[in-house]
């Protein structure tokens, strides 16, 4: 039972709580399996991981459990995040993805109007990355495939709804200096 119960630990993205882990195994098993057990079951992991021979423990938070990584890691994660997020966005699939953004749902033949180029290479990337979708399909002449921003846009960006995107006066350009203020 230890094994099921660190899998469903690894697997978790969330907490997951001692019910939750019952239910499973209940369903899983077949049979019923008492709170009590899966409770002694999950301490016993607590004490297996709070070893020094381990990266991460079992964290009780928020009412359930979870597996996360020790403090003294946290380090050599950032590197890595800060690795990869290097892998950025190409020019044009930001542009490709600020156009879907402000305009959405929108066809790629606006995109491509608005751009001035094709996108269909930035849109099957943003694609591949989930951050735009397919939202339908237009009711125009060749029924064109309608997009849209994800949730996992608004992750990706630190934002919780479209109203949230910067407006374009937040792009206003800054006032050019007079020809008295550059002699000086």
């Amino acid at each position: 039972m230890h094994a099921y119960i660190e899998s469903l630990l690894f697997c978790a993205t969330e907490p997951i709580t001692a019910q939750e882990i019952q239910q499973c195994l209940v369903e899983l098993l077949a049979t019923e399996v008492p709170i009590e057990d899966v409770e002694m079951a999950l301490l016993a992991l607590v004490q297996k991981y709070d070893n020094d021979n381990f990266a991460f423990k079992v964290y009780r938070k928020a009412g359930g459990y979870q597996f996360l990584t020790k403090p003294e890691y946290h380090n050599i994660l950032g590197t890595y995040l800060k690795q990869t997020s290097k892998k950025q966005l190409s020019k044009s699939a930001l542009e490709t993805l600020a156009v879907i953004a402000y305009r959405q749902p929108t066809t790629k033949s606006e995109i491509e109007q608005i751009r001035g180029v094709s996108s269909d290479y930035a849109v099957q990337k943003l694609l591949e990355k989930g951050l735009i979708v397919i939202l339908g399909k237009a009711e125009t002449v060749g029924q064109p495939l309608l997009y849209g921003t994800s949730d996992k846009f608004m992750s990706y960006f630190g934002i919780n709804s479209l109203a949230d995107l910067p407006q374009p006066k937040d792009f206003a350009l800054p006032a050019l200096e007079t020809e008295g203020e550059l002699q000086e």
